[in-house]
């Protein structure tokens, strides 16, 4: 019964670690700044933007190993179901809002490569995403992740730890061509990620077949 217990509680307990390693992550580039950081003065590395990626690949972690040891043991839960894509938000958005802001700015431009229309597009696929998801799993229709989906956060979580550690490989005070190729890779993606899930909202029926609203 114990051990039954302890699996139950595994995942989800792997779920809100990501959530409490998101806000690590967020606290260790808040203070953060290129413009008074030792990259700036031709010092590499920085170890505030590797201490960052480790959390952040850490937490990324978390995400594959939860899900996977949910379906394994068979204790997939609506706690679960809700909180899992949550902390994955959470984390992925946050983290391109930090790298978007001012403090990845050289008083010019971004030194990520992530400009904060890239910010926008993401969370405009994640709303809508999540707004399809929502209303057809409310009326039973499941609308599970689909392929493109976890290529997308696949991607994702690649692309915010490169970003953090290739200045600290090639010192400038611009985005090298890695990091706005790995940038731009994820955008595109993330937007064509979106497309199977219009497409099978589009041939779902708006209503339950008649066989499925006959009084029982």
């Amino acid at each position: 019964m114990s051990s039954l217990l302890s699996r139950r509680n595994i995942p989800n307990i792997l779920t809100m670690s990501r959530v409490a390693l998101a806000i690590a992550f967020f606290a260790i580039l808040t203070p953060w700044s290129f413009r008074t950081s030792s990259l700036l003065r031709g010092e590499s590395p920085d170890l505030w933007l590797i201490v960052a990626a480790a959390v952040f690949i850490i937490a990324a972690g978390t995400d594959a190993l939860d899900g996977h040891l949910a379906r394994k043991w068979n204790v997939v839960s609506v706690f679960g179901r809700i909180m899992d894509p949550f902390a994955d938000k959470v984390l992925v958005i946050g983290a391109f809002v930090y790298l978007a802001g001012p403090g990845f700015s050289n008083g010019e431009h971004s030194i990520s490569g992530v400009h904060p229309w890239m910010v926008a597009v993401i969370l405009a696929r994640e709303l809508l995403v999540t707004s399809i998801r929502a209303a057809f799993e409310s009326r039973g229709v499941n609308f599970s992740a689909s392929v493109s989906g976890k290529w997308k956060m696949i991607l994702q979580s690649v692309c915010v730890p490169l970003v953090l550690i290739l200045p600290n490989i090639s010192i400038r005070s611009a985005p090298s061509w890695p990091q706005v190729a790995i940038v731009w890779a994820t955008v595109l993606v993330t937007v064509w990620s979106a497309i199977p899930y219009i497409q099978r909202a589009l041939k779902t029926p708006s209503s339950p077949p008649p066989s499925e609203t006959k009084p029982q």
